[in-house]
């Protein structure tokens, strides 16, 4: 048995653009729903959301053998928890508030086998299929993608340095906290944010690491898609059953 293939990957080397759904209902019935939709990569986001191993585990499992990617929001920077989320599976990492070149640097080491890291090492576990994938100590991490968040003011000035790190496959601007480190709090549509988001994806080209982006408003995700972001959420399964509930709700509520 082989490292399983990571087609999020690839695609992102190239060039090809990936247009995904955030997942936060932390539920596999949720995950089964959405997953037939015909989404590029789902983000199962375990930041915001209140998912942890376990419940990230059911949704890879579900994800895995369909033609989707999972794409694995961690919760910080952390060695152990990116340690974790590597052995139950998880082949793409979305890792949050990476400000700097040296953050993005621990980012990649904690993906990788020493010498190259300092993953711990196991040898039994669901990402090498229970010690029955050939060559996994040595091959996992061709197939490992480190996206990396970010989402202040002082990482987008770095942002240049932050996508040079070797091993840093896709950088997102985070649109929600980089509007409020740069004083516009719940106003990502600010034409100061736009102004910068739109300057992303030229300011990537040296480096040649695809940007990446959330945009639950249509106009904007088109217009970024436009732009050049590569990797695109359009969506979030929450987003979508609170505003078509309420949709519902208010056709008949008051019913005259």
């Amino acid at each position: 048995m082989q490292v399983p293939v990571n087609m999020f990957k690839h695609a992102l080397v190239d060039r090809r653009l990936q247009i995904g759904l955030w997942s936060q209902l932390v539920t596999p019935i949720a995950t089964e729903v959405v997953i037939g939709a015909g989404f590029d990569f789902l983000v199962v986001d375990a930041e915001h959301a209140p998912n942890d191993v376990t419940t990230v585990i059911t949704q890879l499992q579900i994800i895995d053998p369909s033609p989707a990617s999972a794409v694995v929001r961690v919760p910080w920077n952390d060695m152990v928890l990116i340690k974790r989320y590597l052995d139950i599976g998880a082949q793409s990492l979305l890792i949050p508030f990476v400000e700097s070149a040296e953050e993005a640097t621990k980012a990649v080491s904690y993906t990788r086998y020493p010498p190259n890291g300092v993953r711990g090492v196991a040898t039994c576990h669901r990402a090498n299929r229970f010690g029955h994938v050939d060559d996994y100590l040595a091959k996992a991490s061709e197939e490992i993608c480190v996206l990396v968040q970010v989402e202040t003011a002082k990482a987008l000035e770095n942002l240049e340095a932050i996508a040079a790190v070797d091993g840093v496959d896709g950088v997102f601007i985070g649109p929600s906290d980089l509007a409020a480190s740069m004083g516009h709090l719940g106003n990502p549509g600010h034409p100061d944010l736009q102004a910068a988001f739109s300057e992303v994806p030229a300011r990537l080209a040296a480096s040649g690491k695809p940007a990446g982006i959330l945009m639950l408003s249509e106009d904007l995700a088109r217009r970024y898609i436009e732009l050049g972001f590569t990797w695109v959420a359009v969506g979030s399964d929450l987003a979508l059953l609170a505003n078509q509930t309420a949709t519902l709700a208010s056709k008949f509520k008051p019913i005259p």
